[in-house]
């Protein structure tokens, strides 16, 4: 009876700050507010909060909750060391098999290529007279494009 009485105050409270929020113009944040309000009340109208009542004095629900606490856990622990090692055992293996298959550089045993297929070097730039040799190059390509 007094959990009942518990969840409807709150849920008087949080619609009464989703009214005040509302007056404020933040209507978003009233609604989001008077939603979370009316969580306990319908709790409460579905019988959770009796069967919470009657659980929080249960020893055997306790142990029950401490079970669930554990696996939880484990679950947790086994997750962030299979982030960690890269994945199950089984997809550990198929990357490494597809690895080995693939090879680290499969074009290293090709040979190389020859000297006629190679890209030709430029030749080394002969030194310009003087600076006004410089700009014809731009001037160029300026009057190719018409600026």
């Amino acid at each position: 009876m007094i959990a009942e009485t518990v969840c409807s105050a709150v849920s008087a409270a949080g619609l009464g700050i989703a009214a005040v929020t509302a007056y404020r113009k933040r209507f978003l944040a009233a609604a989001r507010i008077a939603a979370y309000s009316l969580v306990p009340v319908g709790l409460v109208m579905t019988g959770v909060v009796g069967w919470l009542a009657d659980t929080a004095f249960s020893p055997a629900a306790w142990a029950g909750f401490g079970v669930l606490g554990v696996a939880w856990a484990l679950f947790a622990t086994t997750r962030a060391v299979e982030r960690r090692r890269g994945g199950t055992r089984a997809e550990r293996k198929a990357a490494r098999s597809a690895q080995q298959r693939d090879g680290v550089a499969p074009t290293a045993s090709a040979p190389s290529l020859g000297p006629a297929t190679r890209p030709a070097t430029r030749p080394a730039a002969a030194p310009r007279a003087n600076s006004a040799d410089d700009f014809s190059d731009i001037e160029a390509i300026l009057k190719k494009h018409g600026i």
